[in-house]
């Protein structure tokens, strides 16, 4: 059985060894913990089998800049889970446990990049068609959005910047 939590103070190394494992790198270990250290964690979950931490996901504020003005949404990831964990469901419901908090917190919308063939399961459609960009260079079909409340958009367009501790990583 998975337990989804949120973190602890406890928790912080198992947190920055699950991403360097999961990524076989340490940037996404040390943007979390960069985002941390800058109070820049909307959300950030671990999920625990047998009292063990196999899994991690956040949630970050990004900035939406658009010529009428700026909205705020929120960025999910990185979330990780130990490669002998991977494919058991265990991201899925750190995904969907951390749409679910995010939508209660009120927030309404999510952007996403990450595996285009992994994340439409949860909602998340292509932004770029929608009018929303992202300050990086990525694949098109990998920059993602989701509506938690549908109409939340509503056909505001614009440039998504993320948190600094993205650019230092």
């Amino acid at each position: 059985m998975i337990v989804i939590r949120h973190e602890t103070q406890a928790d912080l190394k198992a947190i920055h060894e699950i991403n360097l494992q999961a990524f076989e790198q340490s940037s996404e270990g040390d943007i979390v913990d960069a985002l941390r250290v800058a109070g820049a964690l909307t959300m950030s979950l671990v999920a625990l089998s047998n009292n063990q931490i196999v899994g991690h996901i956040t949630f970050s504020p990004v900035t939406i800049e658009s010529k009428p003005g700026s909205f705020i949404a929120l960025g999910l990831g990185p979330m990780a889970v130990l490669p002998e964990y991977q494919n058991k469901g265990i991201g899925s419901q750190l995904v969907e446990t951390g749409l679910k908090d995010c939508l209660s917190l009120g927030h309404e919308i999510v952007v996403v990049v990450g595996h285009p063939k992994y994340y439409p399961r949860f909602g998340f459609i292509p932004a770029g068609p929608l009018g929303i960009e992202c300050e990086y260079e990525v694949p098109e079909n990998a920059f993602m959005l989701l509506e938690l409340n549908a109409g939340a958009l509503a056909g505001r367009t614009g440039m998504v910047k993320f948190h600094p501790a993205f650019d230092e990583n």
